[in-house]
């Protein structure tokens, strides 16, 4: 009998995968369509971290630790917060109709 083998994976992190400006832009736009906050606070600290978590904190005017909490599933971050955040990211909010 062949003894069966052990296979592992690393867990998936979006933000090896945020090099630019529209693959960030399309990543947020949609995690910002999902009726689940924590999606696009999620979506928001993988492009922090594909950026440098500590330049962006920096940038945002907060504390490294404050951004992380921030960000963190099941936060309520203040709107101001998500601003400086998304500022800092060099993205913003644009609003649409909801397709029919």
């Amino acid at each position: 009998m062949i003894a069966p083998t052990k296979t592992t994976t690393a867990e998936f992190d979006a933000a090896e995968f945020l090099r630019d400006e529209a693959s960030i832009a399309c990543f947020l736009a949609e995690a910002a369509g999902d009726a689940n906050p924590d999606v696009f606070l999620a979506a928001l600290a993988a492009v922090a971290r594909a950026r440098g978590m500590s330049d962006i904190a920096r940038k945002a005017g907060l504390g490294r630790q404050s951004l992380y909490k921030a960000l963190a599933p099941g936060a309520n971050p203040h709107y101001l917060t998500l601003r400086k955040v998304m500022d800092s990211l060099g993205v913003v909010f644009t609003i649409a109709a909801k397709a029919p």
